[in-house]
């Protein structure tokens, strides 16, 4: 046993310098700052389009001049109210000859959902589309001015607004906690279990996997391998965890106190900081690390196995596509019973052992409970012993030939 953990930590380390001692590491470190980079992009490029199509949008009213003062006033006031701002307010003067609303709303140069004419207790509303929310505004807006009207100038209320400022994490953002870790521990254990099947196709296609193997046995060289790239995956978040701390911590240096404390910044950060999983964070950070541990070991087992069946790189890209894909839907899978805690689509995400660290990441955001986690982490880890033993196998019969193996198979249940 001594010789067999001797030749897995000689490969482990063989492994992990031959990753992390060459040029092209520093630019796969980098890889997330530029799929940051261009989502942000894209985000820019998607938010000024909707920012441009929505300021391109109005609502038309058509009215007495002695009424547009009303609408304009009841427009400010039920603005403020709206869980989404309607489109921008345009406000006409009615005319015998341009108070046709079917004929304001076919102008061009901007997108007209609604047009509102008439008598304010029967108003005509010409709207884009049938029983939309601009129609509907128009509507409440009119009853509006005629309450006011009705009511007379009403006396300003002075209401006392009051922070909720330790009443807890809402279950929105425990729940929005909660994919984040799905999506976290996916992407990373997609990107970085996926370096085992390019480094296993090079070592294939140079011989070398073949000069490991006579020196040492394939077991060794299987667990070398797959504990080699789980120390690039620590140092990768490693990285990234110290870059994230050094860039808070400039970013902190850099604020000026007096100018944040006038700008009230300091109880917006606090109140941003404030949204904590379930079970605090040391205990979501740590679990969630182990979860992405047995999540890595699982899926760089199948990788190894699968992929040393094949012969070529084209072969492996081939063979690595199907459980890309399957790892795609464990994705898709838990992060819709991230929305859903308590349901049976949660319970049975939790209890598939490939879908099982991902749904507990997200479980432990929403749930204070700690102990089912110790029982998720050792049914996980029957799984993943029971994954390397089968790759293992399948490990074997890609190196030295599916018949031979199977001899070797048969005597030993024999």
């Amino acid at each position: 046993m001594k010789a067999f953990l001797r030749n897995m930590i000689v490969v482990a380390r063989r492994d992990f310098l031959a990753i992390v001692a060459t040029p092209t590491f520093l630019l796969f470190l980098l890889a997330p700052l530029f799929m940051v980079g261009m989502g942000l992009a894209g985000g820019m490029g998607a938010s000024q389009l909707a920012d441009s199509a929505r300021g391109a949008g109005r609502l038309v009213v058509v009215a007495d001049q002695a009424d547009i003062e009303d609408f304009r006033t009841a427009d400010a006031r039920l603005r403020t109210a709206m869980p989404r701002e309607p489109a921008m307010l345009v406000l006409r003067v009615a005319h015998p000859a341009t108070d046709d609303p079917v004929a304001v709303a076919r102008e061009k140069g901007s997108d007209t959902y609604a047009v509102l004419s008439g008598p304010l207790a029967t108003p005509r509303i010409v709207e884009r589309e049938p029983d939309s929310s601009a129609g509907r505004y128009l509507a409440l807006l009119a009853g509006e001015v005629l309450r006011a009207r009705a009511a007379g100038p009403l006396p300003p209320v002075a209401a006392k607004f009051e922070n909720l400022s330790r009443g807890g994490t809402s279950i929105a953002a425990q729940q929005s906690l909660g994919f984040g870790a799905v999506f976290v521990i996916f992407l990373l254990t997609l990107l970085l279990a996926g370096q085992t099947v390019s480094s296993l196709a090079e070592e294939k296609g140079n011989k070398v996997i073949e000069i490991l193997a006579a020196a040492v046995p394939l077991e060794s060289v299987f667990l070398g391998k797959l504990l080699g790239f789980l120390g690039v995956a620590v140092l990768f978040i490693a990285f990234w965890i110290m870059m994230a701390l050094a860039g808070g911590f400039v970013a902190a240096t850099q604020m000026d106190p007096a100018q944040i404390a006038a700008a009230g910044g300091t109880s917006k950060a606090m109140a941003t900081l404030a949204a904590t999983p379930a079970v605090g964070w040391p205990f979501f950070l740590g679990i969630g690390f182990a979860y992405f541990v047995l999540s890595f070991l699982l899926l760089g087992a199948v990788f190894l196995g699968v992929g040393a069946q094949a012969a070529t790189v084209r072969e492996i890209q081939m063979l690595s596509l199907p459980i890309t894909i399957f790892q795609v839907a464990m994705f898709s899978l838990c992060a819709a019973s991230a929305s859903a805690p308590g349901s049976g689509l949660a319970a049975f995400a939790q209890i598939f052992p490939f879908s099982s660290p991902l749904a507990m990441a997200a479980r432990a955001a929403t749930d204070d409970a700690v102990g089912v986690h110790l029982l998720a982490l050792g049914w996980q880890a029957i799984w993943v012993a029971l994954v390397v033993y089968l790759s293992v196998r399948l490990f074997r019969a890609g190196v030295l030939g599916g018949r031979r193996d199977w001899r070797f198979w048969k005597r030993k249940r024999a």
